[in-house]
């Protein structure tokens, strides 16, 4: 039978989607013996075994199902990517209706599509096309609905670092289990080994411990530093001096520190440490710099893993969507939604917490608030628990319903805020639920379904949550933190002053929300990888009983809104389109 030509030619070889199409194991695929014209026809037969060319009339040999179209891809290769039959045959009947001007797009297209996609194998299957040619179908308006996206904890993608491929794969490419609230002791000690995994391969990429291929000067290569693992230094019985290691401070013995990692542990002597700026707590990671001997590892500075934009990140891992959200890529490759973003100069976010809704001066205060943003609504109110002043008592919960229906009441009050805006609610620590084990659930229906039914456009959400809004990624935390991190270090730094510095730094270098040990701060050990702060993201709003504070470290934009009551009802509001933060006030109003 005979095929024409859908060429898709590399440097050395050339395969052809038709190559792909044979390429089926047992089936053995014959190549041409010269590389044909685009257009050209050419017959070809399938056969178990060698085949002697493209018209080789071999024994057994059986007719291809179907036909491919004859274009040129323009030098695009699948990299060595083989489809399965039943892809291909998708791929024909998908293209049957696309006109020849716009096939070589198209089909550019798809491929683009496959290729950011997680594959397991070289070889395609047919739900990989599928998405691919779904995607490519969407129309640009599509986009729209990815503008405004709210994630909740339990819905985050989990990527695990592979050290052999160097690269983050999707959970279902491993062999690990599903997350669970009922965490298994494997659970808890993949936790602290992902943490140390991240923190490694970051720190590995950074300049200061990337050997030059070449190296100009003889100095050049001393100011590299290496680092070396627990293991090096147990194995040694002489001195060892100058060293790096990378390892999690732990306290194993009352008042005796150690340093782990996956290869081991050893004892340190803090005597003479110097430490660099942050917070540094049990179960933080550090870079610690010393010498060994006699079973000690005598530190000489401590410092924290470097970090690292997120645009350098994405630069070595491409368009993983690690934030999670309805898009199948990172939103940060977007060029529509870059632009929505930027023409919408009026978006505006506002960030309130300690909500305390059984509190008449907090509704009166909240009554001015509305009152004010009525000509000119926000895109969105952001507010965080505690939503009760007196927590606990067996009256709690419909205490807290009934001030979610006076808040609805006051919301109702003011129709262009009613209609416009959006309404996101994270629970606090003390707020109806699980307990205080992260990440915390939404507060139930039962609470909420009122005030729900009288504001149509609010969300309810976990404790922490992400937000997508066009391109950028916004994390959004309830806990008293900074208090927890400063109780539990190991060396309170000497400058109390500027403890939202070290407070922010030590946050963005551990990549993790709550870098403390799990008995200060516990966390359901399957979903620790929730709290990640990895890649950084755009806004960082850490809602926190402590003075309101504005920090920016590593491109990214830290904000603490406060405590509304306790802080003279102050607030935060943010401008995505030229990400500004505006302190902002109540009192004496």
């Amino acid at each position: 039978m005979k095929y024409q030509v859908f060429s898709i030619w590399r440097e050395g070889s050339y395969p052809t989607i038709l190559e792909l199409c044979l390429s089926l194991d047992p089936w053995q695929c014959p190549r041409p013996a010269r590389k044909p014209e685009v257009g050209e026809t050419l017959e070809y037969r399938r056969c178990r075994g060698t085949c002697a060319g493209p018209t080789g009339e071999e024994e057994g040999a059986e007719e291809l199902p179907s036909t491919i179209p004859v274009k040129d891809c323009h030098g695009l290769a699948w990299l060595s990517l083989k489809a399965q039959k039943d892809a291909l045959k998708y791929l024909t009947e998908a293209f049957q209706s696309t006109s020849e001007e716009e096939l070589d797009n198209v089909t550019e297209n798809v491929i683009d599509a496959v290729e950011k996609q997680p594959l397991s194998s070289n070889m395609i299957e047919q739900p990989t096309v599928e998405a691919a040619v779904q995607e490519c179908s969407r129309a640009p308006d599509e986009a729209i609905e990815n503008v405004f996206n709210i994630i909740g904890a339990f819905d985050i993608p989990r990527y695990i670092y592979n050290s052999e491929r160097k690269k983050f794969l999707p959970l279902s490419m491993t062999d690990l289990p599903g997350p669970s609230l009922f965490g298994t002791a494997r659970d808890k000690a993949e936790l602290f080994r992902e943490r140390y995994s991240i923190l490694q391969q970051r720190t590995h990429r950074h300049e200061l411990f990337t050997p030059s291929p070449v190296v100009a000067h003889p100095d050049d290569s001393k100011s590299k530093f290496q680092l070396k693992t627990v293991e090096t230094l147990l194995g040694n019985t002489a001195k060892v001096g100058e060293v790096i290691v990378l390892g999690m401070i732990t306290q194993l013995k009352e008042g005796k520190f150690f340093l782990e990692d996956p290869t081991g542990v050893v004892q340190l002597d803090l005597s003479k440490a110097q430490f660099h700026s942050g917070l540094y707590t049990e179960s933080c990671f550090v870079l610690a710099e010393g010498w060994y001997e006699d079973e000690v590892f005598h530190v000489n500075a401590f410092g924290f893993p470097p970090t690292e934009p997120s645009a350098t990140t994405r630069a070595f891992y491409g368009n993983i969507n690690f934030f999670g959200g309805p898009s199948s890529s990172s939103v940060k490759a977007s060029a529509k939604l870059k632009q929505l973003e930027e023409e919408n100069e009026d978006a505006m976010f506002v960030f309130v917490s300690d909500v305390w809704l059984d509190q008449a001066e907090v509704l009166e205060k909240l009554h001015t608030m509305f009152s004010g943003y009525s000509s000119a609504p926000p895109t969105c109110f952001f507010f965080c628990g505690n939503f009760s002043s007196a927590p606990y008592g067996k009256n709690q919960i419909q205490s807290l319903k009934g001030s979610l229906k006076a808040l609805a009441d006051i919301i109702c009050e003011y129709p262009s805020i009613h209609k416009s805006s959006r309404f996101v609610f994270v629970p606090g620590p003390e707020d109806p639920g699980p307990g205080s084990i992260l990440p915390r659930p939404p507060l139930a229906e039962y609470i909420t379904q009122e005030f729900r039914q009288l504001v149509p456009f609010s969300v309810f959400t976990t404790n922490p949550c992400r937000i997508q809004y066009c391109t950028q990624e916004i994390i959004i935390f309830r806990e008293d933190l900074v208090n927890k991190m400063c109780r539990n270090c190991v060396h309170f730094p000497s400058s109390n002053m500027d403890i939202p510095n070290h407070f922010v730094k030590t946050i963005l270098s551990q990549g993790h929300l709550t870098p403390l040990p799990l008995y200060v701060s516990p966390v359901f050990w399957a979903y620790d990888y929730a709290l990640r702060v990895y890649p950084v993201p755009d806004l960082l709003v850490i809602a926190d009983k402590h003075d309101p504070f504005t920090v920016t470290n590593t491109e990214c934009l830290c904000i603490n809104p406060g405590s509304f009551p306790r802080s003279g009802f102050s607030f935060k509001v943010f401008y995505p389109s030229n990400k500004t933060v505006e302190d902002s006030k109540l009192q004496g109003l």
